[in-house]
Parts: C-alpha cells; structure tokens; sequence
C-alpha cells in the first residue's frame, strides 16, 4: 500500500461518493474523464469501479491522448484502463462527461472544455501545487461546480493524511496480514459519513472557520478533525476483522477507544480536549 496511490484512492472516492449525492447523480450512472494514466490513477479507478463505476464509463489519457483497445501495445495496467470507444482526445472524452479526475500536471483543463461538461461537473484537479485548472477560474467558468484540489488553501483538499495514518492505526491494532479491498472500503465510507455529521465547535475553531458543513465547500472531514482517529480506525479494524485478516481482535471496543484517545498527540491533541465534552459519538 502507497500513500500517493492508495491513499489518493481512498480519499477521492470519498469525496466522490459525497459529491455525487449532492448533485442527485449515482455512481453507476456517470462518465469519468481521468487524464493521467500513473499508478494512483490505476488505483483510483480501481476503487472507484469496486464502489459502483461502470468501466464502460471511463475514459482515462495519457500523455498521447485517450487510452484505447485500438493501441498497438499496451502495458498491462494500461490495458486495464483502455476504452473501446472512438475517441482520440481529452476534448472529445469531455463533450458531456459528469466527472473530471485529474492526476497529471498544471493547466490541463482549458476552461472552453469545462463548458462541455454535462450540468453540476465534478472536477477534482489534484495535481500538485498546481491543478488541472485552478480553484477560481474553474468556479468562475462553471457557477454549478463540485471541485477539490491537492491545495490547503481552498476548500475540499484531497489530502492523504485524511486517511493514511488511520488507516494503518486500525491495521496495526488487529495485527491485519494485509489491507485488503474491504478495509479500503470501509475507510471509504467512514470518512465519507463523518463529512455529514456536525462539526465540533473546537474544529470550528482550529480551522478559523465556521462554515464548515456538509455541502459542495465540504465533501470531506478537514486534516486536523480528530474525530478521524476515532473513525476510520475502528472502520478499519472491523472489516480486517470480518474479512478474516486479523490475527488479534479486537474484544473490548469501550477500552479501545480509549487506547485510541491516550494516542492523540500534537495539533490534534489540542482540538480534542474540547470534543469530549460536546461530542459522544460512538467509535462504529
């Protein structure tokens, strides 16, 4: 498991599943545009397709225009991501596409292309520190638009911490043999419920912030919401336990909460002192 590539999965499809109920569409409905064709992409459809994505709906570039069957050789991964549709470009694959991932480089997405797009597009333009287009000229081009970007400084960053170090904390405490498609999944879903939940006045506060609430602005939970260690972990835990992949259970879910509580250190430690008094969510 990598960070830049699965944890770039887990984390964009969760703002993806979020995203999509905001704008009333269904995964297994619409057509994604990937332009990049590295290993996070690869991962990034993976999961995407485990969640409910069609292949037939996606369309993935490289660096010579649209990935197709009709490539005379194809590496195995690519292979994996090529269409049978006849299209050579990111203009053609855009002409009423619903979703937008970019994993590839700066200004990319020219804004007469994001025009194409089918009504409410979802552009998430993760390429690092520059997007695919940037924030405000994408919001100025298409008023109706879901965006995230790589950035801290606008809102739904698709930021890997959101999920790496919990992840790998439910993993380690039932001693998981692996991180299987089912524990991936379940940080999916943990992190994309805990967006919908209110948010503590104490993270309000850490992010300067008191907009922050389930919406277009607000697809994931914010880097420094402690409530992620308490979240995704057991989430974890859990479907290592069910998927037969834990070799230490766990038993005691009350005791681990509070192991999990004695580990918050640094910024994190200063936001969750006054969550335990506002907040009594249970550890799923």
């Amino acid at each position: 498991m990598h960070d830049d590539q699965h944890g770039t999965a887990i984390i964009s499809s969760a703002a993806l599943l979020n995203a999509l109920e905001l704008v009333g569409k269904r995964i297994e409905d619409v057509r994604v545009v990937v332009n990049g064709a590295g290993a996070a992409a690869v991962s990034c459809l993976r999961l995407y397709v485990a969640l409910g994505l069609r292949r037939e709906n996606i369309v993935v570039l490289d660096t010579t225009g649209v990935i197709t069957t009709q490539r005379p050789t194809l590496s195995p991964e690519k292979r994996e991501l090529a269409t049978d549709q006849p299209l050579t470009t990111l203009a053609e694959a855009l002409a009423g596409a619903d979703v937008f991932i970019g994993l590839s480089a700066a200004n990319m997405l020219p804004p007469a292309l994001l025009l194409t797009m089918a009504a409410d597009p979802i552009v998430f333009a993760l390429a690092n520190p520059d997007p695919e287009i940037a924030y405000h000229l994408a919001l100025a081009t298409r008023p109706d638009i879901v965006m995230a970007t790589g950035r801290s400084d606008h809102p739904n960053q698709v930021n890997n911490v959101l999920g790496f170090p919990y992840i790998f904390r439910g993993a380690l405490d039932v001693r998981a043999t692996e991180i299987n498609e089912e524990m991936k999944l379940a940080a999916v879903h943990a992190l994309a419920a805990l967006a919908k939940e209110p948010v503590p006045a104490a993270v309000h506060e850490a992010y300067s912030d008191d907009s922050l609430a389930y919406g277009r602005r607000y697809l994931i939970p914010t880097p420094l919401d402690p409530r992620l260690l308490f979240t995704v972990a057991p989430a974890v835990a859990r479907a290592a336990m069910a998927s037969g992949v834990a070799q230490q259970p766990i038993t005691d879910w009350d005791a681990y909460a509070e192991e999990l509580q004695a580990r918050l250190t640094g910024p994190m430690a200063a936001v969750v002192q006054p969550l335990e008094t506002t907040s009594s969510a249970p550890i799923l």
